[in-house]
């Protein structure tokens, strides 16, 4: 064999082996696809969350938020963003403000500043 037909010998095996570990791969279990599922609901619940609550504080305070202090979260159906002005050394125009986000509203149910509620959607399971 000359040099140019072993070159070609091994391009052809790292691709018989890449084809081979992707095929086993691709396998899966219905547990893990549903974990899978439930990450990737849960990813954009908190992406949603983190898109729609900032834009709808600054809306009601004229304040831009950026980080929540605290976050709650079911893993399924809701996540809860709380900015804290006491936690942190931001200057805030509000104390606490608080914004929850259902799966099943599709964006905010529920925002509630200092107290006072601005957003109250009703949630349906």
């Amino acid at each position: 064999m000359n040099n140019t037909q072993k070159l070609m010998a091994a391009i052809v095996a790292v691709f018989a082996v890449g084809f081979l570990m992707v095929g086993g791969n691709k396998e899966q279990t219905n547990e893990q696809r549903e974990a899978a599922g439930m990450i990737r609901g849960l990813a954009h619940m908190q992406t949603m969350a983190n898109k729609k609550c900032p834009v709808a504080v600054k809306k009601y305070t004229g304040t831009q938020v950026y980080y929540a202090t605290d976050t709650d979260t079911d893993k399924q159906t809701y996540v809860s963003l709380t900015w804290d002005a006491s936690k942190t050394d931001d200057k805030y125009s509000f104390e606490k403000a608080e914004c929850t986000l259902h799966l099943t509203v599709g964006g905010i149910s529920k925002l509630v500043i200092d107290g006072k509620t601005f957003i109250e959607k009703e949630v349906k399971y």
